[in-house]
């Protein structure tokens, strides 16, 4: 019997011809990624089990993206900027995207101009801009989205900072292989679907613990005909599901993507499942006959056609994050926020620096992004994770009161976004901005020419 994409990257990575799923077996890594939140905790854990001077295992192959709480006067927040900046400096870690317009004391200065420093924004997204994702490897992250980074073709996942500070210290984590499930989606998207919409399907489709500690691959013609950043969303919130894993098996549209970013020129090796490859469960959507997809409080798997919840009340509209905060979402809602005005406070936070810049440049109708959004009197914030995961009371967008918010992000339990009795939505980006318009959740499809 043939093995799946995942199991092949786990058999190379361990050094063996195969490996099945339930198997053991301890893989070399070919990233570690940790930020502001984690990072400091896993510094710790290497310190702590190493020794306090000694060495990480392969300082190119670590990469350290503060991202979470940048945008604070919180001390406590840049104090773990402080902690990343000394562990860099000790270590020789040279892919350390500092956010150098915060002054070393750990207050900030003047919120100068982001696009002129080394700070890059949200992991997730950082990650394949840098050129740090590839095809067959093997990537961990002190965070639950890494899985992100499967839309690549990898084994991409999150972990712990025990495990994390380990990895630091030996380039190695003992892991349990896991089965793979498939959902393949089939036919052409229509315009007004996202792959914000698959992924919310498929979660309500399966439940939030519908793949605990499975890997989740996702193939057919409605996967291929994706962007990369809508791949990334697909594999994104797979951990919603439970899942160990999302992965896209990658095609000529990816290798462009990691040709063009592959700065360093490591070579990388392209694999697939087999024919005859076991998946443990299959599932196929045809996405004709999906509707927009809404996730209702308190959950992803909360799921919902957008006609079931047409109306709702709503006091605030927010596009970003790593899952909605790519340039492919925001060029989606300019095309319904053009020449329209919202109807109640939407907030616009780019995933990155680079995504940030191009609002400048990109247009819609001879308008820049940009443009198009503050005429409609969105709000735009400077990149970063912002509100998603709540923050300080001075986060960008943040939910200090029990508001309604419908949220292009990935997780809408209660007090993710700020006010533990907060009411947030998940939906796509069109999603969100038609409902920012109407001021009450409303269909895309009823915004789009």
């Amino acid at each position: 019997m043939g093995m799946t994409l995942t199991e092949k990257i786990l058999a190379r990575a361990a050094g063996k011809h195969r490996v099945a799923p339930g198997e053991t077996v301890w893989v070399d890594t070919d990233i570690l990624m940790t930020h502001d939140v984690c990072g400091p905790g896993t510094i710790g854990v290497f310190h702590e089990h190493f020794g306090r001077h000694a060495k990480v295992w392969d300082a190119d192959k670590i990469v350290i993206v503060p991202d979470h709480y940048i945008f604070t006067a919180d001390r406590k927040a840049h104090r773990n900027v402080d902690i990343l900046r000394e562990f860099v400096r000790e270590q020789g870690i040279k892919h350390y995207y500092d956010p150098d317009f915060l002054r070393g004391d750990g207050m900030p200065t003047p919120y100068s101009d982001p696009s002129r420093t080394s700070y890059k924004g949200v992991c997730h997204i950082a990650l394949p801009e840098e050129g740090h994702t590839r095809p067959g490897e093997v990537l961990f992250g002190t965070d639950s989205h890494t899985c992100t980074a499967g839309a690549f073709g990898e084994f991409a996942t999150g972990i712990g900072n025990t495990d994390a500070g380990f990895v630091m210290g030996t380039g190695k984590l003992w892991l349990k292989v896991p089965p793979t499930m498939r959902f393949v989606f089939e036919g052409s998207l229509p315009d007004w679907l996202m792959a914000k919409d698959l992924i919310l399907a498929v979660i309500g489709e399966i439940g939030c613990d519908g793949a605990t500690y499975q890997a989740m691959e996702f193939a057919g013609d409605g996967v291929y005909s994706l962007n990369m950043e809508e791949r990334m969303t697909l594999c994104n919130m797979v951990i919603e599901a439970g899942g160990k894993n999302g992965v896209i098996a990658p095609d000529e549209h990816t290798l462009a993507y990691v040709k063009q970013r592959n700065r360093s020129r490591k070579p990388f090796e392209v694999v697939h499942s087999d024919p005859d490859a076991r998946f443990v469960y299959e599932k196929k959507f045809d996405v004709r006959r999906l509707e927009p997809v809404v996730a209702k409080p308190h959950s992803p798997d909360n799921r919902a056609a957008v006609s079931e919840v047409r109306g709702a009340k709503l006091d605030r509209a927010y596009i970003g994050s790593c899952t909605g905060g790519k340039l492919t979402d925001f060029r989606a809602a300019a095309r319904i926020l053009h020449g329209r005005t919202v109807r109640i406070d939407t907030f616009i936070v780019p995933a990155t620096t680079e995504i940030e810049a191009a609002l400048k440049t990109e247009k819609v109708a001879g308008n820049s992004l940009e443009d198009i959004f503050r005429a409609a009197g969105a709000r735009i914030g400077s990149a970063s994770c912002a509100a998603c995961l709540g923050g300080p009371g001075d986060t960008f967008g943040r939910l200090n009161a029990p508001l309604s918010c419908i949220s292009a992000t990935n997780r809408n339990f209660p007090g993710r976004m700020g006010h533990k009795e907060a009411q947030v939505f998940l939906a796509s980006p069109l999603t969100v901005a038609a409902s920012a318009v109407a001021g009450c959740i409303a269909d895309p499809r009823d915004y789009l020419c």
